[in-house]
């Protein structure tokens, strides 16, 4: 829908902004024979593989997956041929999500190509640019390597320096350009072949986002609501009033075994086959009887 359009267009802007304020205060070349292929690749891959990751960490759908279970309610053995087409279809969506981010991290960075400059440098065949060809082919891969830090080629080399990097920055933003050809192709084939196997037409398709869409609102606003009544219960049970009420006529003082109860660290409890506690004070307002010592608020202490 146009909620997740405006979502992954926000989501590639940040990445461009993050990866030119990344290689503006970060990315300095070593320039020597060996490390300029780790570094290089070590910035276009290590961020690109984060981005993907937090892509699924972020993606709600990622957990719905992971946490799934059959329902209880289903009495009938599922088809899983259906379940497994599901799950594809699934896994498809929130990689198609996840991937925004570091595939535009991969094509802005391959676009500027500084990475790829260092990465490269001391692999291009330098014949055809009047260099000394009685040089070692060690020490020739030394000096290519030092081509990515202008300041360290010697001056008989700087018509060949030039001539590599533009061929390297050429190599660079064609791969980007390819990159992002490829993925918007992908994309489109991607929505034209969900259109045609879909079993609903174009405007009962656009009514099923919209429902999904606003069940998904009115449930996390019910959740909202739902939970902080129930947690209100609890806490009128501890402290003897509702927060937020006037005129309250007395307050309930909890005891030391009280208070050492509720404090501590608490995981999910199963109380039984249907049920949670969870939190402590879930867990003792459950427990205990209402009793304790109380404090009117409407006498002089």
């Amino acid at each position: 829908g146009k909620e997740i359009a405006i979502a992954n267009a926000i989501i590639a802007i940040l990445t461009i902004g993050g990866q030119q304020l990344f290689s503006f205060f970060t990315f300095s070349c070593p320039c020597h024979v060996g490390q300029n292929l780790i570094y290089g690749l070590a910035f276009l891959g290590v961020p690109a593989l984060i981005l993907l990751i937090v892509g699924y960490a972020l993606n709600n759908q990622t957990w719905r997956l992971v946490t799934g279970k059959r329902s209880p309610l289903e009495e009938t053995t599922p088809n899983r041929l259906l379940q497994c087409k599901l799950i594809c279809f699934v896994l498809c969506s929130i990689t198609g999500r996840a991937l925004v981010a570091p595939v535009t991290w991969l094509a802005v960075t391959l676009i500027n190509g500084s990475y790829y400059i260092c990465a490269m440098s001391e692999y291009v065949s330098v014949h055809n640019y009047g260099a000394n060809p009685n040089v070692t082919a060690s020490e020739r891969r030394r000096i290519l390597a030092a081509f990515p830090c202008s300041q360290l080629v010697p001056p008989e080399l700087t018509r060949a320096r030039d001539e590599v990097i533009l061929l390297l920055r050429y190599q660079s933003q064609v791969a980007g350009w390819l990159l992002i050809a490829v993925v918007v192709i992908t994309v489109f084939l991607s929505y034209c072949l969900a259109s045609c196997f879909s079993p609903l037409s174009f405007l009962h398709f656009r009514y099923w986002n919209s429902y999904v869409h606003n069940e998904q609102e009115l449930f996390d606003e019910a959740t909202d609501q739902h939970s902080r009544l129930y947690a209100m219960q609890h806490i009128r049970k501890f402290f003897g009033f509702i927060p937020g009420s006037e005129n309250v006529k007395e307050i309930r003082i909890p005891s030391l075994r009280e208070w050492q109860a509720i404090s501590g660290l608490a995981f999910l409890k199963q109380v039984d086959e249907e049920h949670y506690d969870y939190s402590l004070l879930h867990d003792w307002a459950l427990k205990e009887s209402v009793n304790g010592k109380y404090l009117r608020t409407d006498e002089d202490p």
